[in-house]
């Protein structure tokens, strides 16, 4: 997959970063920080430059945060109650619970979409509950835009900076995934473990 970006970014420049970019928002498995930091070193020897790289990736971020947005519109809250009605007591769900977390994202909302633009994965993801709550589009975008300016920003500077070793950052921040992955389970098996304990308790 890496050489496979690289070729895209190689041959089309501004236009491969964009559309690469857009697609690892759609479809998270496909690793921005090779495509931000390959980006980055390409300023280096090419036409390309810092300031192009980061803008036509963050107009690609938005543009597939967006796309995730508008289906999580079609997931809103009246629909989750029709799915919880029918299998909530499978999952040990009720609609308070779907009440509770869509105020949650009602106050916090816009705060979550902007830190977790800088997470691997929950970035690309973060746009689906934003959309199931009901968020305004115009502010998502603009939370969006700024955490996804910061993350491509630092990426493409560090690339540009790294060069030819590129890849020695893409490996960083490996380490840095797997740290993220490794919090964000163990944050989801204490939730789960409460939860559990809460409706027990009930």
């Amino acid at each position: 997959m890496q050489n496979w970006i690289t070729d895209v970014i190689e041959q089309f420049g501004y236009i491969g970063v964009f559309f690469m970019i857009a697609l690892e928002n759609i479809f998270p498995p496909i690793p921005s920080e090779v495509i931000l930091t390959f980006g980055g070193m390409m300023t280096s020897y090419s036409k390309l430059t810092v300031w192009g790289v980061i803008l036509a990736s963050t107009a690609g971020s938005v543009f597939g945060a967006a796309v995730l947005f508008k289906i999580g519109t079609y997931l809103d809250v009246p629909r989750l109650e029709r799915i919880v009605d029918r299998w909530g007591h499978i999952l040990r769900l009720k609609k308070e619970d779907i009440h509770k977390a869509d105020s949650w994202f009602d106050r916090f909302g816009y705060w979550a979409v902007f830190l977790c633009r800088l997470v691997p994965l929950i970035r690309s993801l973060i746009s689906i509950p934003a959309g199931m709550s009901g968020m305004r589009f115009s502010l998502f975008l603009l939370f969006t835009t700024l955490g996804t300016l910061i993350w491509n920003t630092i990426l493409v500077y560090v690339g540009a900076a790294f060069g030819r070793n590129w890849e020695q950052v893409v490996h960083f921040m490996d380490i840095y995934s797997n740290v993220m992955y490794a919090l964000l389970a163990a944050a989801f098996a204490v939730f789960v473990f409460y939860f559990v304990k809460k409706k027990r308790g009930q």
